[in-house]
């Protein structure tokens, strides 16, 4: 501890006292330059000094002096570092440049760093409470990373009175280095953690977030609550998207696509991590209630209704039952009102019917203080009867007195969430049943889309040439240049640049025609009325191109006319809709998708994505639109498939030019027979083009499909096969290769003979982030048969692989593992990995032999296992 002190007051002070007196089983030093001795400790004068080598240093001193106690840590071999201390960029320049010494001495030793302005970290387990906190919280499942130190103090002064535990609680400061990937990543691994609370003012790397994110949120519930969401944007857009995607919006849609369950309010964050925690997840909205009291029932009939879910129809057979057990005069259709005098007993056997019921997912039981039941003794009741069911069950005390605090104590020891009101409980049901749905609805298999095959260079072309003409923007022809490219169907487009080219143009894609003012300055068309429709004429032509020029130049001095765009009318009715991209400050380029025509901005009906999208995702963004939903119940003609082709070639499109700034599709005409583009506009980030970035972009928010590893191989008998990553597509093809197995080969691979792979873990095969894991499978070009698989899971350091390699039993001893070994090993230097292992049993000798081909060393582990592992 580095600034602990005798005053009583100071913080180096408190945290050493909750250091001590906890029952830390480690070692604890205080280090004080100016006393010898302090709480009846031996001072030292610095770090460098204590004898022993340290894990841990927290420092509480002055910031101008926190840069040379680092330093000293580092030189010292401390491997982590809590700077409780403030005084750095917050406070200006002379505290940014003292954070800047921090920074290079935390590359320099390679020493983690949580702070500065940090509360500290608890782990209540460990009784370590390297915080300056007065009320400390008892152990329990769930950890809460914070990035604010207040909010930390408050929410431990609460989870004390709710009598709430956690397994951990870090406030992560300014971070400097320790961000909240890393501790989403920690707590991913942890086994004393089952789910997790974020408070979140702003994320610092996006990209490494949304991965540990994605990747803890499939096994424990992430519960965030985002601070800020009515911030406004300072940038100027020029596309309807730019326009139409605002922060918090995009926020929303960074979680919603990492599987985090996002809440409006910290009692939210509280009561739903808990609730993850304890209890079963719902697979649908349904909801029984069952209640002694009528009032508060209709209260959570109508938080759930409000909340979009459902309240359960009880079947005939769970009414008949009820009516069995019940008096006439109590309700035996949903919510169940067995009325106020209603023993524990009685509740016993109404929720046994009710959890049975076949359309019911999940069970709220709500109790108030009246009659003569016991709410301890139906305490006891609730956890007994809940042991019986795989459903969630949750509870409302409406009451603070005694008896219902030592009512709580019980179910919460038992891992049944408790509530005081009803309204509570039931969010808390829906956030549930939303954490379910989204994974699932991320993780459902997605239909095969053909990715367009694009040449590249003429398009760079275009971007070099608009470059040179200092162009921000392409023209409308430009624009429709790159759609085309990858397939999306256009609608023809021509430039007139006078009055005679107009006519003659029309004349040769035939009447009726669209006229549209072409001019670098006018952003949106509509807002000089710059698009006219239902031309029928030669003269209309001459006439409306003399219009569209005196438009063009009395709205701006600027403003250059540079002639008309002329398009054939379409003239098959269909619905409008947009289709956008803009590259947001943090999360890279964001996917729009809406209504479209001139009202997109008026009505802002969109749903918000990332590239790159698949099948599934594309559905996802058009669902949850209002014209989606008006279509569909109008019965519009409207094509979901074209659209989710479209909206996946789009996304591809957004990926390989990340030169693009924003780009729009509006409108996109969309019917039964399919969707042509009918105006687009793309604007250029410049800065982007003078640096001559890559083809792809390193500040997507998700890692895209990594082409460059797609190759044709031979086999030795001269088969050949397509050698590419995977993808969400391949599940059923994975499962293929899998069923095909000899109980032989499945052994050498899962170590077990297993009997069928579920859907889920189908997915963690096939719908891989490729930041952290790359799999690779082995196609045959004639049928495009599987015939093995192999790919390496990168761990949360970055610095070490586990790999594994599978070969279809008729395609063995032919050179495909070690080509798929090859791949491995060109994946993992990519990486910059520093080492690479597997586990092989000890009798498959195949693959221990071709480990040590490629220069593995084997270390056998016990009589069945061996290890095999690769330092680069």
């Amino acid at each position: 501890m580095v600034g602990a002190s005798n005053r009583e007051t100071s913080i180096g002070s408190k945290i050493l006292k909750n250091l001590t007196n906890s029952g830390f089983a480690g070692e604890v030093y205080a280090v004080n330059p100016y006393r010898q001795t302090v709480q009846d400790r031996i001072a030292f004068p610095t770090v460098s000094k204590i004898p022993e080598k340290l894990d841990l240093a927290v420092i509480a001193t002055p910031a101008q002096t926190v840069p040379s106690i680092v330093e000293d840590c580092g030189a010292s071999g401390v491997r982590g570092v809590i700077i409780v201390s403030a005084g750095f960029r917050e406070v200006g320049e002379k505290g940014a440049r003292l954070e800047q010494q921090l920074v290079d001495c935390q590359k320099k030793y390679s020493i983690r760093i949580v702070g500065p302005n940090s509360f500290g970290i608890i782990r209540p387990k460990m009784n370590l409470f390297a915080t300056f906190a007065e009320n400390l919280p008892c152990a329990g499942k769930t950890a809460f990373i914070s990035q604010s130190a207040a909010l930390c103090a408050s929410a431990l002064d609460w989870s004390r009175e709710a009598q709430l535990g956690f397994s951990a609680v870090v406030s992560t400061g300014s971070m400097i280095d320790v961000n909240m990937g890393d501790l989403v990543d920690y707590f991913a691994a942890d086994s004393q953690t089952r789910s997790i609370m974020l408070y979140i003012e702003s994320i610092k790397n996006p990209r490494k977030f949304m991965s540990a994110a994605r990747n803890c949120g499939r096994d424990k519930p992430i519960v965030l609550v985002k601070a800020g969401r009515f911030k406004e944007s300072s940038e100027a857009t020029f596309c309807h998207s730019g326009s139409m995607a605002g922060d918090d919006a995009v926020y929303d849609a960074a979680f919603k696509r990492a599987g985090v369950v996002r809440v409006e309010a910290v009692s939210q964050l509280f009561d739903c991590a808990e609730a993850l925690a304890m209890q079963p997840r719902p697979t649908q909205p349904n909801l029984t209630i069952v209640t002694n009291a009528g009032g508060p029932a209709i209260m959570a009939v109508d938080s759930l209704v409000a909340g979009e879910g459902r309240l359960a129809r009880l079947t005939e057979f769970t009414n008949k039952a009820l009516s069995n057990e019940l008096p006439s005069y109590c309700s035996v259709v949903n919510p169940v009102d067995i009325f106020e005098e209603a023993t524990p007993e009685r509740f016993r056997r109404v929720m046994e019917i009710c959890l049975k019921d076949t359309n019911s997912q999940g069970l709220l039981v709500i109790y108030t203080l009246q009659g003569a039941t016991d709410p301890v003794t139906l305490a006891k009741t609730i956890v007994e009867t809940a042991k019986l069911t795989q459903k969630p069950v949750l509870t409302c005390l409406m009451s603070e007195d005694e008896q219902c605090r030592e009512a709580r104590k019980i179910l919460h020891r038992n891992n049944i969430p408790s509530f005081v009101t009803p309204e509570r409980a039931v969010s808390t049901f829906i956030y549930m049943f939303s954490y379910f749905r989204n994974l699932e609805l991320l993780y459902q298999t997605p239909d095969e889309v053909q990715s367009a095959q694009v040449n590249k260079f003429p398009l760079k072309g275009v971007l070099r040439r608009a470059f040179c003409e200092r162009r921000a923007f392409l023209s409308l022809p430009e624009s429709m240049r790159f759609l085309e490219a990858y397939q999306i169907p256009t609608v023809k487009t021509l430039i007139a640049r006078t009055p005679e080219e107009a006519n003659d143009l029309s004349s040769d894609l035939g009447y009726p025609v669209v006229m549209k003012a072409l001019s670098p300055q006018v952003s949106h068309k509509s807002k000089i009325e710059g698009v006219i429709l239902n031309i029928w004429s030669p003269s209309e032509t001459s006439g409306f191109f003399k219009d569209l020029s005196n438009k063009v130049k009395s709205y701006s001095v600027d403003a250059e006319f540079q002639g008309v765009v002329i398009q054939p009318m379409i003239r098959e009715k269909g619905v409008e809709v947009l289709i956008g991209a803009k590259k947001d400050q943090q999360f890279g380029s964001v996917i729009v998708f809406g209504m479209g025509g001139i009202y997109a901005e008026s009505f802002k009906d969109v749903s918000i994505g990332f590239p790159p999208l698949n099948q599934v995702l594309a559905r996802r963004l058009i669902e949850d639109t209002a014209v989606f939903k008006r279509a569909a119940s109008a019965g519009l003609p409207f094509n979901v498939g074209v659209l989710e082709e479209t909206l996946v070639k789009f996304s591809q499109l957004v990926t390989d030019f990340p030169e693009i700034k924003e780009i729009d599709i509006n409108p996109l005409i969309v019917n039964e027979r399919g969707a042509v583009a009918v105006d687009a506009r793309i604007v250029i980030e410049w800065d982007r083009l003078m640096r001559e970035v890559a083809e792809h972009s390193d500040q997507a928010l998700i890692a895209s499909y990594p082409a460059k590893y797609v190759s044709v191989r031979e086999l030795r008998d001269g088969t050949k096969f397509l050698l590419r990553p995977i993808k969400a597509e391949d599940e059923c093809r994975f499962n293929e290769l899998f069923k095909s197995l000899s109980p032989e080969s499945m052994r050498f691979r899962f170590f077990e003979i297993i009997k069928e792979l579920s859907h889920d873990a189908l997915t963690r095969y096939c719908n891989l982030d490729y930041d952290r894991e790359i799999a690779f499978v082995g196609e045959l070009q004639t049928d495009k048969q599987v015939i093995g698989a192999g790919g390496v899971i990168i761990e949360a350091n970055g610095k070490v692989g586990e790999f594994a390699v599978l070969v279809r039993d008729p395609w063995q001893s032919l050179g495909l593992g070690s080509i798929l070994m090859d791949q491995i090993l060109s994946v993992a230097k990519d990486k910059r990995l520093e080492k690479l292992f597997a586990y092989v049993l000890s009798n498959n000798y195949k693959m221990l032999n071709l480990c040590k081909k490629k220069g593995f060393r084997l270390e056998s582990l016990d009589d069945e296992t061996v290890k095999a592992s690769l330092s680069f």
